[in-house]
């Protein structure tokens, strides 16, 4: 079992149920002290850098919503269900936007009722996380079910 973050460590949000996952912007190295997630999930227009850990990758172009919304369903799923006992990482180019949607939607699946999420995410991880009207419109409507 890998060992799962701190709650106290950069990036890093707990959801209600006790889960941990950080958030960060890849623009920003990674501090070489700093623990590397078992698993990434990557947000980005074009296709992520290699890590040496095992990640996935969404398209989502800056300042936009997933391409395909179906398929970011089910990467968040994936996303919420491993950070149980893993160490996940969600990322984009500045950890705010892209990075605080997908943050806010694993609160929804976390319990966190879709009109509530933003606030949460904002509170708890960055008060500039998810940058524009259609992705605050995109939490309310992703759902748990």
């Amino acid at each position: 079992m890998t060992e799962l973050w701190t709650e106290t460590g950069a990036g890093v949000l707990r959801l209600p149920s006790g889960r941990l996952v950080r958030g960060r912007g890849l623009r920003h190295p990674l501090d070489p002290a700093a623990p590397t997630p078992s698993y990434g999930l990557y947000l980005l227009g074009k296709q992520p850098p290699e890590v040496p850990w095992e990640s996935g990758w969404l398209r989502w172009p800056d300042f936009r919503l997933p391409s395909d919304r179906a398929a970011a369903r089910v990467v968040l799923a994936d996303a919420w269900e491993r950070a149980a006992g893993e160490r996940v990482e969600i990322a984009c180019g500045g950890g705010r936007g892209r990075t605080g949607t997908a943050l806010a939607c694993l609160a929804v699946l976390d319990g966190v009722p879709g009109e509530e999420a933003v606030a949460y995410v904002r509170r708890h991880y960055d008060r500039h996380a998810v940058e524009t009207p259609w992705q605050r419109r995109y939490v309310r409507s992703f759902s748990a079910g």
